[in-house]
């Protein structure tokens, strides 16, 4: 069975506000997922890019990158903005930024460091502030914090998958 690319995925953001307490357990533990799939692992196979796609270090670095993205778009939703900021769609900020050359525990710091912002501001939000829309510039929908949560734990879990798929036994890249 053939993954769905990230960017044709569809999404419906009907969750209680009440399950940001349950998507945030989610947000917490990516990093302690990584870290178990990667302690181990010699540095040539985190810089393995098979296909010509991301290495292992660059999927983590690409999650670190897009923190500031999410952590923007919760201040979107503090400032009572219409419209969350959009992404960069080619990923210059990932492509440009040589993840390969640090290590997998240095990349692991700046991602929790990073997440742990994020979720700062997620628990800080106020009741008006949690009940806020504004619209996602790709998706076309508006969203909630609550979404934005759940956007970004399934984001996580995508590049997860992706890490898991490197290390899948017989992979020869």
């Amino acid at each position: 069975m053939e993954r769905t690319k990230w960017v044709d995925r569809k999404f419906t953001f009907d969750a209680p506000e009440g399950w940001i307490y349950n998507i945030l357990e989610r947000l917490k533990g990516t990093s302690a997922r990584i870290r178990e799939m990667t302690v181990d692992l010699p540095d040539e196979k985190t810089i393995q890019k098979p296909n010509g796609k991301w290495s292992i270090k660059e999927h983590l670095g690409h999650l670190y990158d897009l923190e500031g993205l999410h952590i923007g778009r919760i201040d979107d939703f503090i400032e009572g903005n219409e419209n969350l900021r959009a992404w960069d769609v080619t990923n210059s900020l990932t492509n440009e930024s040589n993840h390969n050359d640090r290590s997998i525990n240095e990349l692991l710091e700046m991602f929790l460091s990073r997440r742990k912002t994020f979720i700062a501001k997620l628990e800080s939000l106020d009741d008006q502030a949690q009940t806020r829309k504004a619209l996602h510039p790709r998706l076309k929908v508006k969203m909630r914090p609550v979404d934005v949560a759940f956007f970004v734990a399934e984001h996580d879990d995508h590049h997860l998958a992706s890490i898991r798929e490197i290390l899948a036994p017989g992979r020869s890249e």
